[in-house]
């Protein structure tokens, strides 16, 4: 027993050292990371060019990153400008429909139904004098929350905007190290991987090589659907929003695509309170649009999601609503993202049996059932 408290706090003490370690590396080196990550995504292409087109790998993989560049600064540049452009404009509509809303209020409170309540208020005021300051300073409160949260919300768009213009040369400057990483990691791609073999044992590169193949069919499947599926939404929402004619159809596009990422509420946490907004104004025309628009998106992910998720591991819905919950507190908005890739890892790990391995070495001392492959 003692034996094996001893061998439970050296792998809890192995544990939480790769964490401190992750911590405080991943910070310093996520460039490269970025660049190892695209390096991955162009090496089929690098390879294409190289085996097949008979280039050398050097100018296989120059081409690959500038075709790779070309169409990401295109997309990139285009949305944003767009977006910049769109946002602005957004702003100031709110900021003219809290005008509107504001006069249309003040224009109901003089109505003659809401002067006789008034009438009948300041009555009670003079039967019940004890009570006006504690009404007063209701309405009072009441008007200056609506005004405050009215302008917080003009002023949450508006620096949303500035953060995002200021932080485009940090975004800049590291995506041309990211580039630069991802260049000189697909040169020399399989000799990387060689040199990195050669750090571990038979045993450790079996159990490496199962993790990294459940790895690359669940996460990258898992991203490489979701993109295809929010793209696929994106796209049918901005072409059902350029046919209503409605404004801001590139941004309101890429926010419901983006909403996309949540199972089970999607779309529908961005379009069903947009369509009862819409129906209590009586803009009938624009809500029975949206709400055929938001049934055809519903039918467009039923009849894509399956064929797209075919190649990738399915996560349980609960499981992925909870990481993400997680992932949210835990790193805000990017952890919807940290959560579910979180998980991934964790069911690899799982599958390669690592968890049992480590059980087995706590237990007994040594690893049992190694994996065999």
């Amino acid at each position: 027993m003692q034996k094996q408290w001893l061998r439970g706090i050296y792998v809890f003490f192995i544990l939480i050292l790769i964490a401190i370690v992750l911590y405080y590396v991943v910070p310093l080196v996520y460039p490269f990371l970025f660049g190892w990550v695209i390096a991955y995504i162009l090496n089929p292409l690098v390879n294409l060019l190289h085996k097949k087109a008979k280039l050398p790998r050097l100018l296989a993989t120059l081409i690959s990153l500038l075709v790779f560049f070309a169409l990401a600064g295109l997309i990139i540049t285009t949305l944003t400008i767009n977006i910049i452009g769109e946002i602005g404009s957004l702003s100031q509509t709110i900021q003219n429909n809290i005008d509107s809303w504001r006069e249309q209020f003040i224009q109901y409170i003089n109505s003659d139904s809401i002067q006789k309540i008034v009438t009948q208020l300041n009555t009670f005021y003079q039967e019940n004098p004890q009570y006006q300051n504690t009404i007063n300073a209701n309405l009072n409160s009441t008007a200056t929350t609506l005004a405050s949260i009215g302008s917080s919300l003009v002023t949450m768009v508006f620096n949303l905007m500035v953060n995002f213009i200021v932080s485009l040369p940090r975004f800049a400057t590291l995506s041309i190290i990211g580039l630069l990483a991802a260049f000189f990691i697909s040169k020399d791609w399989y000799k990387l991987l060689a040199k990195a073999a050669d750090f571990f044992s038979e045993n450790t590169r079996k159990a490496t090589r199962a993790i990294w193949n459940d790895l690359q069919k669940a996460l990258f499947g898992y991203i490489r659907a979701q993109l295809i599926l929010i793209t696929i939404t994106a796209i049918v929402v901005l072409i059902g929003l350029i046919i209503l004619n409605v404004k801001y159809a590139i941004t309101i596009s890429v926010l419901i695509g983006l909403c996309d990422l949540m199972p089970y509420l999607g779309t529908g946490t961005f379009m069903i309170p947009w369509i009862i907004f819409l129906f209590i104004q009586h803009n009938l025309y624009l809500g029975i649009g949206l709400s055929i628009l938001y049934g055809i998106i519903l039918v467009a992910r039923q009849t894509f999601e399956p064929k797209v998720l075919a190649s990738s591991v399915g996560l349980d819905p609960l499981a992925t609503l909870i990481a993400m919950f997680v992932g949210l507190k835990l790193f805000g908005v990017l952890g919807l993202v940290i959560g579910p890739v979180t998980l991934i890892i964790l069911t690899a790990f799982h599958k390669a049996n690592v968890f049992r391995d480590i059980r087995n070495y706590v237990m007994h001392g040594s690893i049992q059932d190694k994996i065999q492959l």
